[in-house]
């Protein structure tokens, strides 16, 4: 599997919904992903089948640097019985959500950072509510995720549109 595949799953499934901040430990915190997590990270966004939603590059980046970051405290959220009703869910709601996600950002107005902002925050508001309560650790590792990755997007961004687009969207759902 390429290394942009990888970042583009890590990045939808920390990005879009709140029971997804998967993530591959980092070598200095060797403990390893549960089962339910590795097919998690591995198998979100097959499980979320968008056709126009993307995440731009510069996102994707921020956002893998966040969650290679994770502290050994932060992956205690990463068990076994939480990835796997997040899997379940993903499985049962996916396509409804990639359809929300891809009808917000045909609809967005650009540029592409505007359009990844609006439609993501909107979508994650709409399906968070329903997201199984197993999954609420999940959900706060993927907010702090979140919310650090667009301060950090928004304090380096060079266009003004993309910045009051993070800076609009860092406080999450």
């Amino acid at each position: 599997m390429s290394l942009s595949r990888t970042v583009q799953r890590t990045v939808l499934t920390a990005a879009l919904l709140s029971g997804s901040a998967l993530a591959v430990p980092s070598t200095a915190q060797a403990a390893p992903l549960p089962p339910a997590c590795q097919e998690a990270l591995l198998g979100t966004l097959d499980k979320f089948p968008v056709a126009n939603f993307t995440v731009p590059d510069k996102v994707q980046n921020t956002m893998l640097v966040e969650i290679m970051g994770l502290t050994e405290a932060d992956q205690k959220a990463l068990t076994e019985v939480a990835c796997a009703a997040w899997n379940t869910w993903a499985t049962e709601n996916g396509q409804a959500v990639a359809t929300d996600l891809d009808t917000r950002y045909r609809n967005a107005a650009g540029p592409a950072c505007n359009k990844f902002a609006k439609s993501s925050m909107a979508t994650i508001k709409k399906y968070a509510p329903n997201v199984p309560a197993e999954t609420r650790e999940l959900e706060n590792l993927a907010k702090k995720v979140w919310k650090n990755s667009m301060t950090k997007l928004a304090a380096e961004a060079t266009n003004a549109d993309c910045r009051a687009a993070y800076d609009g969207v860092k406080a999450g759902w």
